[in-house]
């Protein structure tokens, strides 16, 4: 999960209103408007795991749940295109039981990586140094989401996607020791150019820049 700036809101949405219309009104074509501008927030990426998302493998996710916050089911800002695991991101959101909305971060309005720390071994850390609310919101959003996995695929996906840059992040360690830091920033900016759009971008970027 890393920091999104949203994109204008899709025209379609201002054809539908809360108490008037429901979700099932919204037609393939209108979705599609709809994917398009989540790509242009997130890429072909899930919003939360950031794994590679594919047509027929994913969803539009409503952030605040249609049956909790119905209200906010056309509201633009309430919308990310999530992947299709049932054990992580949008899909485990909606069977994980009760919690409160306020208590997770928001990808288009907070910084996740204050939160976190993801760890080249596929895991992902909660941030020292947090307060205490801060610290329950980070916990809450890794349970909520399943996004750690200790154990799990998305630990694994994370761990595979992060080896090819392992020797990368050695050498600009070992480079480190040898030169000042100003001469290697325009080294690690190239590095983190070349992975920009790539999945689990966040992952390699803290192996990269520990």
């Amino acid at each position: 999960m890393h920091k999104l700036q949203r994109s204008a809101t899709p025209a379609c949405l201002a054809d539908f209103r809360h108490g008037h219309n429901a979700w099932s009104d919204v037609s393939p074509e209108h979705k599609e408007e709809i994917w398009q501008r989540l790509e242009e927030m997130q890429g072909r990426r899930c919003a939360y795991c950031e794994a590679p998302i594919e047509r027929g493998k994913r969803h539009i996710e409503h952030f605040k749940q249609r049956n909790r916050y119905p209200q906010g089911t056309f509201d633009w800002g309430n919308l990310f295109g999530s992947c299709n695991h049932d054990k992580s991101c949008g899909k485990h959101k909606d069977q994980c039981g009760r919690y409160d909305s306020a208590d997770l971060i928001k990808p288009d309005q907070e910084d996740p990586e204050r939160f976190f720390v993801f760890v080249s071994d596929g895991t992902i850390k909660v941030r020292q140094g947090l307060s205490n609310q801060e610290e329950h919101r980070a916990c809450e959003t890794l349970r909520v989401f399943n996004l750690d996995a200790n154990g799990g695929r998305l630990r694994q996906m994370r761990k595979t996607a992060i080896a090819p840059h392992l020797d990368t992040a050695k050498a600009l360690m070992a480079l480190a020791e040898e030169r000042p830091v100003e001469e290697l920033l325009p080294l690690l900016e190239d590095e983190l150019n070349a992975i920009a759009d790539q999945p689990f971008v966040t992952a390699i970027k803290h192996t990269l820049q520990p």
